[in-house]
């Protein structure tokens, strides 16, 4: 019962922002999360770049691509400030979710008019993070999965083990 009300609340607007906000701050989902939308955003940020169309809306289509509402309004006030005349670099440097390193490549790319060419780079680079990252929680998690399904086994072992050893007793005292 509880599930169905907290999976209706993360469905409505409000829900979904602190949901998103609620995994932005869990420790190791934080860098997964981060890492993706990092990814995503330089992947679609450069294909938008590289067909022509405008920074504001490339900002716009980018910040529904991501799929976390917290980074889409992020993008959306940083779409207003580069309307207001900032570089896109500037806005992303003030970013808790960007790292600087993004945020300087992407500044390199303004400078030198390749902006699309760089943020794919950015893009491989950080699509290649995730997989690291993904497959050391593999090699973590496998070993204390092993250990729970040993416990487990062991337990029912000792469940079924445990009548049979007192009906044995019993028929060995008639």
């Amino acid at each position: 019962m509880l599930g169905i009300l907290i999976r209706r609340y993360i469905a409505t607007p409000k829900g979904k922002y602190q949901f998103h906000a609620l995994m932005l701050r869990t420790p190791i989902v934080k860098t997964i999360i981060t890492k993706v939308a990092i990814a995503r955003f330089s992947r679609t940020f450069a294909s938008l770049m590289s067909a022509g169309v405008g920074v504001l809306d490339s900002l716009s289509v980018t910040g529904g691509a991501i799929g976390n509402k917290v980074i889409e309004r992020e993008l959306a006030e940083a779409a207003v400030q580069v309307k207001n005349g900032k570089q896109l670099s500037e806005v992303i440097a003030g970013s808790p979710h960007f790292p600087k390193i993004v945020s300087q490549m992407l500044a390199v790319g303004e400078e030198t008019g390749t902006t699309d060419t760089v943020l794919i780079k950015v893009a491989d680079f950080y699509e290649e993070e995730v997989a690291t990252t993904i497959d050391s929680l593999a090699s973590i998690i496998e070993p204390v999965m092993i250990v729970f399904l040993g416990a487990g086994v062991g337990l029912i072992a000792a469940s079924v083990m445990g009548p049979i050893t007192s009906l044995s007793g019993q028929v060995g005292n008639d």
